[in-house]
């Protein structure tokens, strides 16, 4: 419901109530019990039509149809079951400007129903840009056991609103991630990786609410198999601490990897053949 649906409702029940006592002369207990009538039938028959959901989508046209209906019921109930002996006004003065005030309130009724509804200013569509964090070095050798490799171009993104610096989506580390198997004789596979940020006191810096522990996939050609020499790359796109993102509090980010080795074997195997029959 909006507001001047509302403001129509409380209008047109004072209207029904200045009419009532040109309309119905006897049988009103005056002008204010007129207008509190008025206003208990528009106000009351209209929300109940809101509030039992008959016509929900109706426009201020038909519900300021209803709360006319309701002010006038409820006004012809009083005059039919509770008539008062006392009799209506008669002057010329007192009808002149219950006409007077009639046409003043079906004026702002009018107004109200057909005039140009009051739009929210418009704001500037906001602009989001890619705030990015520089980090130090941006690439670092990665040395575990058999599997060794590199990380590189590692950055932090977050995206914020241009002006308010507001943030719409948290921030991101970014980086590229090859992986190699440096075993001879050796094929290894990869089981799971996982990342932490480091701060200051050795202790891992925790995620907000809602947001995913930076863990690593593992693919190879569809699988998660390194034989001897061998590398796999991935790109990684992981949720990072807005609290590391404070100067002095990320001290290091720590890769870890846990994989399985297993010997390595090649054999071959000579078939003795002949073609045609040879």
């Amino acid at each position: 419901m909006s507001f001047s649906m509302f403001v129509t409702w409380v209008l047109l029940g004072v209207l029904a109530g200045v009419l009532a006592g040109v309309v119905a002369k006897r049988g009103g207990y005056g002008l204010k019990n007129d207008i509190i009538l008025g206003l208990v039938g528009s106000i009351g028959l209209s929300w109940i039509f809101r509030a039992v959901g008959v016509a929900p989508n109706a426009g201020i046209v038909a519900m300021a149809f209803v709360a006319l209906i309701g002010a006038a019921v409820a006004i012809t109930a009083q005059r039919t079951l509770r008539p008062t002996e006392r009799p209506g006004e008669t002057t010329g003065t007192g009808t002149v400007w219950r006409w007077g005030l009639s046409a003043a309130l079906t004026a702002a009724v009018v107004w109200m129903i057909l005039g140009p509804s009051i739009q929210p200013a418009a704001t500037a569509a906001s602009v989001v840009e890619d705030k990015t964090y520089k980090v130090t070095p941006a690439a670092m050798k990665v040395e575990a056991g058999l599997v060794t490799g590199e990380v590189t171009d590692m950055k932090v993104i977050e995206r914020v609103e241009q002006g308010s610096n507001r943030v719409v989506s948290p921030a991101k580390l970014t980086a590229h991630l090859l992986l190699r198997n440096s075993s001879p004789d050796q094929a290894v596979r990869l089981v799971a990786g996982k990342i932490l940020y480091i701060d200051a006191q050795g202790q891992p810096i925790k995620l907000e609410d809602m947001r995913t522990e930076p863990t690593l996939r593992f693919a190879t050609y569809g699988t998660d198999r390194l034989d001897p020499g061998q590398e796999a790359t991935q790109s990684l796109d992981v949720d990072f601490p807005a609290e590391a993102l404070k100067a002095g509090k990320l001290k290091e980010i720590r890769l870890e990897l846990a994989y399985i080795p297993s010997p390595y074997h090649e054999e071959t195997v000579n078939f003795v053949v002949s073609i045609g029959g040879q």
